[in-house]
């Protein structure tokens, strides 16, 4: 009996997921737990188990398109099953894949049919990509053969293949033309009577550099975690009254343990222990006194948490992600490098839980491994601030009998939400952050 598979809920905070590849096709059997698609959230990538066995009847998704969580992505039943009642529009084709029985079997589906409504005439991403390489509008290809009316690539090759597409208005008059003027090669009501035009003798360059202008492009739409990153910056920057506040801590201090742990007993298992670690360590020992920092603000709502769960920017072969220490307050120095590197090293590979990817009350992001020394850390919404962490940088120093010398500054940027904090409580928190950066042997006792 034919069963819908639907696309999983792949962590609390994910909505849809993209198809990457599809790891079966249609005509394939498959089993329970076999993996269908490589897909991509806004935050990891993941495979796809089959919650059905059988022969896998329709594909109902191209690779590249973005599916709502517990929508239909496949149908699985016996070869020669009649499916039209579950696919759009009666298409029944995938059953071509095997001889038809003339009685056709009871259908049973595992979830609701296609819960999510699309408006007819979306076009997919290829679809897309295939009508601008041919110079065609593919927005006046009104019906599609793909799910819900929507444009596939087939579509668009069909429509090529037939010549040029009309305007509703020339549709409605019955042009015949074979060549177009409007947008994307159109053909419109005045090209009725436009004769063909001879084709000009191809003029020579005037220079040889011509020729190549502008030289070679690729073009791609922001997907998957760049198309996430890309809108969340966009809406921090214009909701929130971000102001950047910069200072600099004595490193000595951090430098020393650092350089102690790291030549420490391996039994101790301190030696992977990072500056960061001890950055951000002294980060969530310094939030509990500033509520208003370790925040929500939502929809003019000021949310303030008793525990830190401390993001931290993470540079990923996928683009940026800020995996979240959960109650970083109450972890020891080893048990908080331990969890940060663990949850790094799954953002990294992709096999990070979503739900590790979210819920952070306040972030940290350290470039300054890159030698950047100061800049403008964007804040990560709905938070209310962030903290930037540059480069170790030599500083001049004078002593107190008038000698000068040199220090190892630490530079330090925190963005905040001017909306619900102001300057000077942005500068105190600065303050604070500093004393215990500089006597972070005290601060880790604590």
């Amino acid at each position: 009996m034919a069963t819908i598979v639907v696309m999983p809920q792949l962590g609390n905070s994910v909505e849809s997921c993209i198809i990457v590849e599809w790891m079966i096709a249609e005509g394939d059997t498959v089993a329970v737990d076999q993996t269908l698609a490589s897909i991509e959230t806004d935050k990891s990538t993941m495979e796809v188990p089959s919650t059905a066995e059988g022969t896998v009847l329709k594909l109902l998704w191209e690779e590249g398109d973005e599916v709502p969580v517990k929508d239909p992505l496949i149908i699985v039943g016996d070869p020669g099953e009649d499916i039209s009642g579950l696919v759009p529009g009666g298409d029944a084709s995938a059953c071509e894949q095997a001889p038809q029985d003339n009685k056709a079997a009871p259908i049973e589906t595992a979830a609701p049919a296609f819960v999510t409504e699309r408006a007819t005439g979306a076009v997919s991403p290829r679809a897309r990509a295939l009508a601008a390489s041919a110079g065609i509008d593919a927005s006046a290809i009104t019906e599609g053969s793909g799910p819900h009316g929507r444009v596939i690539e087939r579509d668009v090759a069909a429509a090529i293949a037939s010549g040029p597409v009309l305007t509703s208005a020339a549709r409605v008059a019955g042009v015949s033309a074979t060549e177009g003027t409007g947008i994307g090669g159109r053909v419109r009501v005045a090209d009725a009577d436009r004769a063909p035009e001879a084709p000009a003798a191809p003029a020579a360059p005037a220079v040889a550099l011509a020729a190549d202008f502008p030289g070679a492009s690729t073009s791609s739409p922001l997907r998957g975690v760049r198309k996430v990153v890309a809108k969340r910056m966009m809406e921090s920057l214009t909701t929130t009254a971000q102001l950047t506040l910069n200072t600099t801590a004595n490193a000595a201090g951090i430098l020393a343990l650092r350089k102690k742990v790291k030549n420490a007993d391996e039994a101790l298992g301190l030696n992977k222990i990072t500056l960061n670690d001890l950055v951000c360590f002294a980060v969530s020992r310094t939030l509990p006194r500033y509520p208003v920092f370790n925040a929500h603000l939502e929809d003019g709502v000021l949310t303030q948490f008793e525990q830190v769960h401390l993001g931290f920017a993470c540079d990923t072969p996928r683009g940026l992600l800020v995996p979240v220490i959960r109650s970083a307050q109450s972890l020891g120095l080893k048990a908080f490098s331990d969890e940060a590197k663990r949850l790094a090293g799954g953002a990294i590979d992709g096999t990070l839980s979503p739900d590790y990817l979210g819920g952070g009350t306040f972030t940290v992001s350290n470039i300054g491994s890159f030698g950047i020394e100061t800049f403008t850390p964007v804040i990560n919404l709905p938070q209310t601030a962030i903290l930037g962490v540059g480069s170790i940088t030599p500083r001049p120093s004078f002593a107190p009998d008038g000698t000068v010398g040199a220090q190892q500054r630490l530079n330090l940027s925190l963005t905040i939400d001017h909306q619900v904090i102001d300057g000077a409580d942005g500068a105190r928190f600065l303050r604070d952050l500093v004393a215990a950066i500089e006597n972070i042997d005290v601060t880790v006792l604590a």
